[in-house]
């Protein structure tokens, strides 16, 4: 990735975003990213899983002396990480996700490095707000179609009770609700098999 190399050689930098509710490593610059923050999801604590729930920076000078989360210190110090730095990403203000810096040297994370990678966070910020609205817009767009899908089925079920049982609408209704209360199935359901029943019959 792009913030690796160019804040320095031996850099290794991820992009965790929870996009279930879980979190997950999006991009990585190397497998090495991947697994430390792997370390973090394992044991649901450390610096970047921390960063996303807080919407604040977080910043490890030395692993072998910080004592906030030693067991992920540990593990991280066993794959040859001694310094940290995560970012939130935020998308329309509210922190989604962070970008993880990790640094095979203690004391890695100056003021340079870490304003350079402020300005990286709020490039990612601005790419995840877009995909966010993109996913949110599709959403959306598959729940309007599933709701007219619904809502025609429904009406065409409708038709033919009042057709077959000489009802109104509300009449009508008040049959395809008790209908769906006995059965204990969606509206929708008993209203497919009845329009699948009319299709069935022969003509």
């Amino acid at each position: 990735m792009l913030a690796g190399r160019t804040l320095g050689e031996g850099l290794s930098c991820g992009i965790t975003l929870q996009p279930s509710g879980r979190p997950l490593t999006v991009a990585s610059s190397d497998m090495f990213a991947s697994q430390v923050d792997e370390l973090q999801y394992a044991q649901d604590q450390g610096p970047c899983l921390t960063s996303l729930r807080t919407g604040q920076p977080v910043r490890i000078d030395d692993l072998a002396s910080d004592d906030r989360w030693r067991d992920y210190a540990v593990r991280a110090l066993a794959h040859g990480v001694r310094s940290t730095l995560s970012m939130p990403l935020f998308a329309q203000l509210d922190p989604v996700g962070a970008l993880n810096l990790y640094s095979r040297l203690p004391g890695f994370f100056g003021k340079s490095e870490t304003r350079m990678a402020e300005r990286f966070a709020r490039d990612a910020s601005v790419a995840v707000g877009i995909a966010a609205r993109l996913s949110a817009q599709i959403v959306l767009t598959e729940q309007l179609r599933a709701s007219l899908a619904a809502r025609s089925v429904i009406d065409q079920a409708l038709g033919v009770i009042m057709a077959e049982q000489r009802c109104n609408a509300d009449e009508a209704f008040d049959v395809l609700r008790t209908a769906s209360q006995n059965r204990n199935v969606r509206l929708r359901q008993v209203a497919e098999d009845i329009v699948a029943g009319i299709s069935d019959r022969p003509c």
